[in-house]
C-alpha cells in the first residue's frame, strides 16, 4: 500500500509520518503541496493520499479530481470542512486528529484498497472472437428450439453457468454440442 503524506507545513506531514511508520505503515512521500504530490503519484501505482483541505497550490478537490480512481483520500480538516466536502468517495477525519482514529481509518482503506484490488484481478478480461461466437451460437440455437428471446437465452445461459459452476463459454460449448449431437 503506498502512502503518501500532503501538509502545507513539513513538520505536520513528518508527524503524521511517524504515526504511521512507528504502526508499520510505509509512507512513500511527504509533500507540502500538491504538485509534489502529483509528482510522487505520478512514481507510485495506487494508494492513498493523506491530506489537509488546503494546500499553497490547490486545494483537495482539484489534487482528489487529478488522482482519482488510483488514489484513495483522507482528508483531515475541520469538522466544518469535513461536512462540507463535495464527495463521499473521499474519508475524512476531524481535527484534532485522535493517533488512534487515524491508524484505524488508513487500516480501513487499506482493507477495502486490497479488496478492490482482489476483485480487479478476479474480473474476467474481455472476450475474444471465437468465445463471442460460441456464445452467440449457443443462444441462437436456444432461441430457435425452445422458441426464447435473445435476452432469454442469454439468462438460461447464465444461469446454467453459475448452477454447474462453469464458466459462460464452457456452459455455451456444452449447449452447442449437445444440441449439435441430437440433430
Amino acid at each position: 500500500m503506498n502512502i503518501i503524506v500532503v501538509f502545507p507545513k513539513i513538520e505536520h506531514a513528518k508527524s503524521v509520518r511517524g504515526i504511521l511508520q512507528k504502526s508499520g505503515y510505509t509512507v512513500d512521500a511527504v509533500c507540502t503541496s500538491g504538485a509534489q504530490a502529483l509528482r510522487a503519484a505520478g512514481d507510485l501505482d495506487s494508494g492513498i493520499i493523506i491530506c489537509t483541505c488546503r494546500l499553497p497550490d490547490m486545494v483537495y478537490r482539484e489534487l482528489y479530481e487529478y488522482l482519482t480512481p488510483r488514489y484513495d483520500m483522507l482528508l483531515i480538516g475541520s469538522a466544518k470542512q469535513i461536512e462540507e466536502r463535495e464527495t463521499s468517495d473521499i474519508v475524512g477525519l476531524c481535527t484534532p486528529l485522535k493517533v488512534h482514529e487515524l491508524l484505524q481509518t488508513v487500516a480501513m482503506m487499506a482493507e477495502i484498497s486490497a479488496r478492490k484490488k482482489k476483485q480487479k484481478k478476479k474480473k474476467p478480461g474481455p472476450r475474444c472472437a471465437s468465445e463471442k461466437r460460441t456464445i452467440d451460437q449457443a443462444k441462437l440455437l436456444l432461441m430457435e428450439r425452445n422458441h426464447l428471446s435473445e435476452e432469454e437465452a442469454h439468462r438460461y445461459l447464465q444461469k446454467r453457468s453459475m448452477e454447474n459452476g462453469t464458466g459462460l463459454v464452457e456452459t455455451a460449448q456444452m449447449i452447442v454440442s449437445l444440441i449439435d449431437s441430437e440433430m
